[in-house]
């Protein structure tokens, strides 16, 4: 029987229009903005000016706190200024905008294409390669990876998950990735397990990738400690906390950390940075995106620079058609709608979506009718509609006391409600209020 969580989930259609698409590299755009804030936690502080001539992997903006990463060009070429410009938030971020020329990689990047199996680091020179690396959680949270690596005091992780599920519709990014480089991936997970001091590591790959799941178990079997679980196709099964559910049957408690638990999840996708990192000295400053859509002409998986407009991935899937509706950055269910075309490519960037505008077209909400579907399909056994109402009250007091902070906007509560309310929009509202407060009384 396969494994999957028990708390609520839902099964919208998947539509993994990419998964036989070969990943392609995009061509270098001609400037690219590369924002200083791309992780959680605080913002990373420029350290180049206007004129500064810069390559490919070289750190341009430096960490400026435990909780923060660095950032490095993407490209090669001179810095035309540093400014703000609005990111997939729709809110002005401050970043670096880089006129390209060329395509010229620090010198100390490996570019050859021989894999490197062999390594002869300790955990400490792996955490510290990581964060100067500026890896973050390549899932879409983008979590600073070297602080998951470092637990805090009196806890110990016994377990590596590797989260291969990649339950969002359209997305298949992390899917092309696992199929073309496997053995990266895992001697990524190599490295990440020595960094934890842990023997064991477990990939959760949900059963509609057969062809997955069927390569990383015969290369599983060279590595140590390492192996493979199906799971049950049911969305969210690739958050954090329904991973180590499914896999560990462990939960994280409400407020508290995953590591609560002896695990700690990353994403394929972090650890074949990672593998680059530690193996390749290369930094994260690229990452494989789909751009995908019912309607797209050419719906593919692309190795892309970070700071490359979304204008760029546009044109090279043919342009956008003429009843799209929305762009979306990230998946239907946990993604958000872009303003314009110009938001640039970043590290937490998994997809882009271009939505029908039929399917786009919000319908007329209607009153909650008190039919419960929001309740049984949350995954962390919440109450969406009580959490709505709530927040569009702004009865924040109340909010926190009933884990707004435990929801993990997942959106399955806005996709079964019968009356279309926006029930994941006022959530995120109030989920960012509770938040501010949260922060101002722990200051």
């Amino acid at each position: 029987m396969l494994k999957t969580f028990k708390i609520g989930g839902v099964h919208p259609p998947e539509n993994k229009l990419t998964s036989g698409n070969p990943i392609e590299i995009l061509p270098l755009p001609k400037t690219v903005f590369i924002p200083v804030a791309q992780h959680i936690g605080a913002p990373a502080v420029p350290l180049v000016k206007k004129g500064d001539a810069v390559k490919a992997g070289q750190l341009i903006a430096k960490s400026s706190s435990f909780v923060s990463t660095n950032i490095h060009s993407s490209v090669s070429g001179t810095v035309k200024r540093v400014d703000f410009q609005a990111d997939s938030s729709g809110y002005p971020k401050q970043g670096i905008y880089v006129d390209v020329q060329g395509d010229e990689w620090l010198e100390e990047i490996d570019q050859s294409k021989d894999l490197v199996k062999t390594f002869d680091f300790d955990s400490e020179t792996i955490v510290k390669k990581i964060q100067e690396a500026g890896i973050v959680g390549l899932g879409g949270a983008t979590f600073p990876t070297h602080v998951k690596l470092i637990p805090p005091k009196g806890m110990k992780a016994e377990v590596l998950l590797i989260n291969g599920v990649e339950c969002e519709p359209y997305l298949t990014s992390d899917h092309r990735l696992m199929l073309e480089k496997p053995d990266e991936i895992l001697i990524g997970i190599q490295l990440l397990m020595k960094a934890m001091n842990v023997e064991k590591a477990v990939i959760g790959i949900e059963n509609n990738k057969p062809d997955a799941i069927k390569l990383l178990s015969e290369k599983a079997k060279e590595y140590k400690g390492i192996s493979v679980t199906a799971l049950k196709v049911k969305y969210p099964q690739g958050g954090e906390k329904q991973l180590i559910k499914a896999v560990t049957g462990k939960e994280v408690p409400p407020g508290g950390l995953p590591i609560a638990t002896g695990a700690v999840v990353n994403n394929v996708g972090t650890a074949f940075a990672v593998y680059e990192a530690i193996q390749k000295n290369k930094p994260l400053f690229e990452r494989v995106v789909t751009i995908t859509g019912k309607n797209v002409a050419k719906p593919s998986n692309f190795l892309v620079r970070i700071g490359t407009p979304t204008s760029e991935l546009l044109e090279a899937a043919g342009g956008m058609p003429e009843n799209t509706g929305k762009i979306i950055s990230g998946g239907p269910m946990m993604g958000r709608a872009l303003a314009s075309i110009d938001v640039p490519v970043t590290k937490g960037t998994s997809g882009v979506l271009l939505m029908q505008k039929e399917e786009a077209k919000r319908d007329t909400v209607l009153a909650c009718i008190r039919c419960s579907r929001c309740v049984s399909v949350c995954p962390m056994g919440l109450e969406p509609y009580l959490l709505m109402t709530l927040s569009e009250k702004q009865i924040f007091d109340r909010c926190e006391s009933n884990h707004i902070m435990d929801c993990i906007e997942c959106g399955s509560c806005s996709y079964t409600c019968p009356s279309d309310r926006p029930l994941l929009d006022y959530i995120r509202f109030g989920k960012g209020k509770v938040g501010q407060i949260i922060r101002s009384r722990n200051k």
